[in-house]
């Protein structure tokens, strides 16, 4: 890979001055832009041999995300999506986030500028569990009931939905359990792990699986909610708690929160007294921005808060929701898409080490695919970003 960003060095050398380089290139110009990992997670290149991939061909739809051929044996990165979104408290259809973003994934190019061979790593895609999906649109008829009692104007606490909420909270907790039993499967194959949801709650049993294998982390959480309450609705393992659960981890040090524009006083208290927290609200930064503070500036200032190992946990309302429109919580405000990337990068050439992710909330259009387009896009750069050397 490095010989070919060293051409693509060159190529920019021709067209640019010196002085209208980035500073990286002109710095190093026979290295690559973004830094290489830390010892902890190297990533090899999965075999390619039989599989004859021609990279400037049509992709062929195959079950993968991205068209890419790589079995979950020999893959590098197992990419696990969690079709549910039973607790999504008010637009809901992330559940089919998922097959959104594998639809769209195959129609983007496979080279990526920060990592040019990325479509080498070997990504392996876990199939779309149907029976996950079944599930959460039964467990999802039984929160409605619980929301219109309480629309009605009653109390969590009311005996007439005691037996309702019991039965979210258990489907709730066995979906942690099958998403950390898989996730605790292929970390233990030495495999890295992102989850592609699916509604915010998902990705806590893959926290919980990177907390079991004795290294302390923090987490990179982009979004419009803090989701810090403790419970929401009184569901316990709300797309609204998933940061409340996160921080109960011991291995969890750091909670970086970027881009929160929407939040309860709870939360707001909860952040303020939690010392693991730092939040980078979405009226700072565009008030820092107004003032003349460059993104470049504010991204070295949220690097430097994050621990060497860092989970990214992406909520797609995170974004402005021009890119988002169909997510079930949009709130105006956010990062716009080059922003969030260049975040991204600047987390991996501080030095960082991605040792996971998950990319939640892409919920698909009635009429086009454009959540699932910028989904795919995402997934694609959180990938190459942890996995490319």
């Amino acid at each position: 890979m490095i010989g070919e960003e060293s051409k693509r060095i060159k190529i920019l050398r021709r067209a640019y001055p010196d002085s209208l380089l980035p500073k990286s290139f002109v710095r190093n110009r026979n290295r690559m832009a973004i830094a290489p990992k830390t010892e902890m997670s190297p990533v090899p290149i999965a075999s390619e041999m039989h599989h004859n991939l021609d990279p400037n061909a049509l992709t062929v739809p195959n079950g993968n995300f991205f068209g890419l051929p790589y079995s979950l044996e020999e893959a590098s990165v197992i990419l696990l999506p969690v079709p549910w979104d039973a607790t999504t408290s008010y637009g809901w259809g992330t559940a089919d986030g998922p097959q959104a973003i594998l639809t769209a994934s195959v129609q983007l190019e496979w080279y990526d500028f920060d990592v040019p061979a990325a479509w080498k790593i070997g990504y392996g895609t876990v199939p779309i569990s149907s029976e996950i999906r079944a599930q959460s649109r039964r467990v999802r008829q039984i929160v409605q009931k619980v929301i219109a009692h309480l629309e009605r104007g009653g109390r969590v606490a009311d005996r007439a939905i005691s037996a309702e909420l019991a039965a979210v909270n258990q489907a709730s907790e066995a979906l942690n359990d099958w998403v950390r039993d898989r996730a605790r499967t292929f970390l233990a194959q030495g495999k890295l792990v992102g989850i592609v949801g699916g509604d915010h709650s998902v990705p806590l049993g893959l926290m919980q699986a990177l907390a079991e294998r004795g290294e302390t982390y923090g987490i990179l959480h982009i979004d419009a909610h803090a989701d810090l309450r403790r419970a929401y609705e009184g569901f316990t393992y709300s797309h609204a708690s998933i940061m409340y659960h996160a921080v109960q981890l011991p291995a969890v040090s750091h909670l970086v929160q970027v881009g929160i524009r929407d939040s309860c006083p709870e939360e707001m208290e909860r952040a303020a007294a939690n010392g693991k927290i730092t939040l980078f609200d979405d009226w700072q930064l565009k008030a820092n921005a107004y003032q003349g503070v460059t993104w470049a500036a504010q991204c070295d200032a949220i690097a430097a808060a994050l621990p060497q190992n860092v989970y990214v946990s992406f909520d797609v309302d995170g974004l402005d929701p021009r890119f988002c429109p169909h997510t079930g919580t949009p709130v105006p405000g956010g990062l716009d898409f080059n922003q969030v990337i260049y975040l991204l990068q600047a987390i991996v050439k501080a030095g960082k080490t991605i040792i996971g992710f998950d990319l939640c909330e892409v919920a698909p259009g009635p009429s086009d695919e454009w959540d699932g387009n910028v989904g795919a896009r995402l997934l694609y750069k959180l990938a190459n970003l942890m996995s490319g050397v």
